[in-house]
């Protein structure tokens, strides 16, 4: 099938778009690294970006819905990447601490905006609560869907509950957020927080 002019303008219009989404985006995670979300402004994020404030526009309303945006995409790919680290026939503490290292490894890897999900999130409009929520669902089903294995069942380990999946979602969360504050690394609490997930995930006697 032809190719026509007007196809590659569209496709390269489209190409552009996506393009000047990232750039946006990854303006405001650098922002945020430097300055924190609240000091940062639209103006910062566009000059961040190269870019204009017509086109920051031209995809988001506000700072608010930009930031959004990449606390989103950027949950979205933490997920992938601790789905990923598992191997669902390893034995079934093994694959608890490879999932808690893949999560640690990835929430290292942009401290600040881990500590902006955690501490600014929670403040803003409801949006906001609106992706927290989602967000906190979709962690919730990702631990749900890594501890349901063949592995996990003959060890004995039982579907874990929405409500337990949360209790250690909050407890990492904020043991992460309060490192951070005091100055450490992300790192740091590795082995405490596989050490608390399979006493909390394992098997009862």
């Amino acid at each position: 099938m032809r190719t026509t002019g007007s196809d590659a303008l569209t496709r390269a219009a489209k190409e552009d778009e996506g393009g000047f989404r990232a750039r946006l985006l990854d303006a405001l995670a650098t922002c945020i690294a430097e300055d924190g979300y609240r000091r940062t402004t639209v103006a910062d994020i566009v000059r961040r970006a190269r870019t204009s404030r017509r086109t920051f526009y031209e995809h988001f309303s506000d700072k608010e819905s930009c930031y959004l945006a990449l606390l989103a995409d950027a949950n979205a790919r933490m997920i992938e990447q601790i789905s990923a680290a598992v191997d669902p026939k390893a034995r079934w503490d093994v694959q608890i601490r490879a999932a808690v290292v893949a999560w640690i490894a990835a929430a290292e890897s942009a401290p600040a905006l881990t500590l902006s999900w955690i501490r600014d999130l929670p403040s803003l409009g409801t949006a906001a609560r609106t992706l927290q929520r989602d967000m906190m669902d979709a962690f919730a089903a990702m631990i749900q869907t890594l501890c349901d294995t063949e592995e996990l069942r003959a060890a004995g380990i039982q579907p874990v509950p929405r409500q337990l999946a949360i209790i250690l979602l909050g407890g990492l969360r904020e043991l992460m957020a309060s490192t951070v504050e005091d100055g450490g690394r992300i790192g740091d609490v590795t082995e405490v927080a596989v050490e608390a997930s399979i006493a909390l995930l394992g098997p009862r006697d």
